[in-house]
């Protein structure tokens, strides 16, 4: 049975951190606790976000492993922490919604542009950020796949 990408367990609606660096966690340790990927990602993640931020603009930010993280993947999975009261996400970009992403064999890109299509529409944005349960928020993303 293949891993689903997307479950109801990866998503945090009203998520309670106080930094970027707390949001990262979160968000990766959804995706070790999914069993998605070894605990040594989260640290990858960590590295990513200093060699250049995840904020991707529309109050959203994608933190990921750096490239040599692809042997703690143990399958393709996104977690969603939605922040309602935004976190300042480096440089004073604010963040309302963070999605963690894993990706096996170079999934990750398609899981990428599958997010980049979703939130490049504000309208969207503010469907995640004021989703009143993870099926509502579920539901924005099977109208993309």
């Amino acid at each position: 049975m293949t891993k689903q990408v997307l479950a109801k367990e990866n998503v945090i609606l009203n998520a309670k951190v106080s930094s970027k660096e707390e949001a990262i966690k979160k968000a990766g340790q959804l995706l070790v606790d999914g069993g998605y990927v070894d605990p040594s990602y989260v640290d990858k993640m960590f590295e990513r976000e200093e060699i250049t931020s995840t904020y991707m603009g529309n109050l959203i930010a994608i933190p990921h492993g750096t490239e040599d993280a692809k042997e703690s993947v143990l399958a393709s999975g996104i977690s969603i922490l939605q922040i309602p009261e935004a976190i300042d996400f480096g440089n004073g970009n604010e963040v309302k919604v963070v999605f963690g992403i894993a990706g096996k064999n170079n999934e990750h890109l398609e899981i990428l542009s599958q997010i980049a299509i979703l939130c490049s529409e504000m309208e969207n944005v503010e469907k995640i950020v004021n989703a009143a349960s993870e099926d509502e928020l579920l539901a924005l993303f099977s109208e993309v796949e």
